[in-house]
């Protein structure tokens, strides 16, 4: 007995697929409606952009002030008039006298110019002179360096002998060493002079100034054989006692 149907058109030859087919098609359906959303237009917010009201900017209207012009410059001055006057003044002629001279003309004698000398007074320090002042008592002392020596030696003596050292302790100063600067000068005839002392208290610079000032006459100090100023300078030291 033959078939009725041709086996070419059999459907369940290939059902696995069309199985297969439709389960992805409604996995895929299935998965779309789980995922669809739906919103509402008042929560949906559409920004706009007015560029029209940037665009517009207010010029300010400027005011163009008219600068007012220059002044007009001073009219020139008005030139000098010159009056002209007739010279009615006579002028004395100046007579230049003729300087020559004849050999009958007689010559006046001109007086020798006598040239005053002026006196220049030297200072010359005391360690350079050559012939330094010599104190009295120093007479007898051979060479400028003995003379210098015994000098410093006679003047110290004679100021601790004179200065007044218990000034010190009445003036109040506090112990210790006490130390007065004194410079004078011996001048072209011996005297001293040009005292200046600098000292702790001006009483103590009067009470230096004093004692140098009755130092003796000496004799003057030379140099090159003429007598010249001899500046010279001393420490008076003294200690004050508690």
């Amino acid at each position: 007995m033959e078939p009725k149907k041709n086996p070419k058109s059999d459907v369940s030859r290939n059902s696995s697929l069309f199985f297969a087919v439709g389960l992805a098609l409604m996995l895929g359906v299935a998965y779309m409606a789980i995922n669809y959303k739906t919103y509402e237009k008042s929560d949906i917010a559409v920004d706009t952009l007015n560029l029209d009201d940037d665009l517009e900017e207010d010029v300010p209207i400027t005011e163009q002030i008219a600068t007012p012009p220059p002044p007009p410059p001073p009219p020139p001055a008005a030139p000098e008039v010159i009056e002209v006057v007739e010279d009615e003044v006579e002028v004395e002629e100046t007579v230049i006298q003729d300087t020559e001279v004849d050999m009958e003309t007689e010559v006046a004698e001109v007086e020798d110019i006598v040239e005053e000398e002026v006196e220049e007074i030297l200072e010359v320090p005391f360690h350079v002179i050559e012939n330094v002042a010599i104190f009295p008592g120093c007479e007898k002392k051979k060479g400028n360096a003995a003379k210098k020596d015994c000098m410093n030696k006679l003047v110290n003596k004679f100021i601790s002998r004179k200065f007044n050292t218990d000034l010190a302790q009445d003036l109040g100063l506090t112990p210790g060493k006490k130390r007065i600067f004194v410079q004078f000068k011996v001048d072209r005839s011996g005297n001293v002079t040009n005292i200046v002392a600098r000292g702790p208290h001006p009483a103590l610079e009067k009470e230096a100034k004093k004692v140098i000032g009755k130092l003796p006459k000496m004799q003057p100090g030379k140099q090159r054989g003429k007598a010249v100023v001899m500046p010279f300078s001393i420490p008076i030291t003294f200690q004050v006692q508690d």
